[in-house]
């Protein structure tokens, strides 16, 4: 698949190189696994020559004998002797930065937890020492949001403060994802529900994304029978992904994830069908994996008790639901058997998806300055997006279904006035709309 979008990214990863060139920069580029980092890095900054070192897990003696060559070709010259150690191979690299501008970028820069867990306190005593004479844009990338955080953020390790910039990539914009399928469907049409199984399928994520591309996958029962192939990557994709994250707890985590996908969203729910107190794990899974978010009804209070637990990220919210879920079909080879359990449930499945497709959408829309659901504490009233715009003093309000036809505005408007008795009237000056949206509004 061609590279899309990251206009932005772009923009700043040059322009920081820039900076580089008279003062050092030290930036952390972090993002989930498969949303591209890696791709960014070689399209944003491989008009020039920079070092480039992926981090694996092998020893430390391994890991530099390869990094030295790459370091020595792109700088063109020659270390005498062999570095044994990243910390001899790093002082070199920014001592050679001091007489010239150097481009250095670290990929899976959290795998030297793996290797050799010294080598943060040696690097940043080797930063502290020369980056005020050096010129180096160095640019370190990181896929494990726990421990990437713990390297840079926790102000008990070594590199805390160090970095001078931090850039977070996230999955593709819905315009972005619009362009993509209108690149590689035939005659560059597309239905809404082709790009709505898109968006449900890989969220956005570049990687999911470019395997259902290069299938040729363009279509929903094309994007579906790529995905449920019995070659599919995607059938291990989630379990490889968090059995990375998670470590040996890996099975209470999956435990809570596969109820919250099958609709136990509440702290009460989830509780019953794990059988154990949640508590510790949920908070694990919002704060530091970030694969949970803990939803509030719009202008809710922050300990609000109707507060409801989802999967942010929507690949594993699918993943949970039709691929963990059924694992069983999976062991067994009956991958038939099993498309058809999601060709019967998809519609039911995607029309959740379809709300937060319009969430991600009006989030684009730089108009409105607050997005998300209401709900009461009781469950009779559910408002299933409320936009506010501070600038027009307006809020709208929206029912989203599949089908238009499902769609009543009566009950809308019965809906806010219960939102206006729990919240409070809009103020004078203010005023607020009501709109249905569907499939055909995508």
């Amino acid at each position: 698949m061609e590279f899309f979008g990251r206009e932005e990214e772009i923009d700043e990863l040059r322009r920081l190189r820039n900076l580089a060139a008279k003062a050092s920069r030290f930036t952390v580029l972090t993002g989930r696994r498969r949303v591209g980092k890696t791709e960014l890095i070689h399209h944003a900054l491989g008009d020039m020559p920079y070092i480039y070192w992926l981090v694996t897990r092998s020893t430390e003696r391994e890991l530099c004998k390869t990094m030295q060559g790459v370091a020595e070709y792109v700088l063109g010259l020659q270390l005498p002797g062999r570095a044994d150690s990243f910390a001899a191979l790093f002082k070199w690299v920014m001592q050679e930065a001091t007489k010239r501008p150097v481009t250095l970028v670290i990929d899976e820069f959290q795998e030297f937890f793996r290797v050799n867990q010294s080598v943060f306190s040696e690097m940043a005593g080797i930063w502290d020492s020369l980056h005020k004479t050096a010129r180096i844009n160095l640019v370190v990338c990181g896929s494990v949001n726990r421990l990437m955080g713990r390297i840079f953020f926790d102000a008990g390790e070594p590199l805390y403060g160090r970095n001078t910039g931090k850039i977070t990539l996230e999955p593709f914009k819905i315009s972005v994802l619009k362009n993509i399928l209108s690149t590689y469907s035939p005659d560059h049409n597309y239905s809404p529900d082709d790009l709505l199984a898109l968006w449900t399928l890989t969220g956005g994520v570049a990687r999911y994304v470019e395997e259902l591309m290069d299938e040729e996958a363009v279509t929903r029962d094309g994007m579906l029978e790529a995905v449920f192939r019995r070659s599919s990557p995607m059938i291990d994709e989630g379990r490889a992904v968090l059995v990375q994250e998670f470590g040996k707890d890996y099975g209470t985590y999956f435990s809570i994830l596969s109820a919250v996908a099958a609709g136990d969203t509440s702290y009460g729910a989830i509780k019953n069908a794990v059988g154990v107190d949640p508590g510790a794990y949920l908070s694990k899974l919002e704060v530091e994996y970030g694969i949970l978010e803990k939803k509030l009804p719009f202008k809710g209070a922050s300990s609000g008790r109707s507060s409801l637990y989802k999967i942010e990220d929507r690949f594993f919210r699918f993943w949970f639901r039709f691929i963990y879920k059924y694992q069983y079909l999976i062991e067994l080879g009956r991958f038939s058997e099993l498309l058809e359990i999601v060709r019967r449930d998809f519609d039911v499945y995607s029309g959740e998806a379809l709300e937060s497709y319009f969430r991600a959408r009006f989030k684009e829309d730089t108009t409105y300055t607050r997005i998300g659901g209401w709900w009461d504490r009781k469950g009779e009233s559910e408002i299933d997006l409320v936009c506010e715009d501070e600038l027009n003093r307006r809020v709208r309000f929206a029912e989203i279904k599949r089908d238009k036809r499902d769609i009543s505005l009566r009950s809308l408007e019965k809906k806010a006035d219960a939102f206006f008795r729990k919240c409070g009237n809009l103020p004078s000056g203010w005023s607020c709309d009501y709109v249905g949206l569907s499939l055909e509004d995508m």
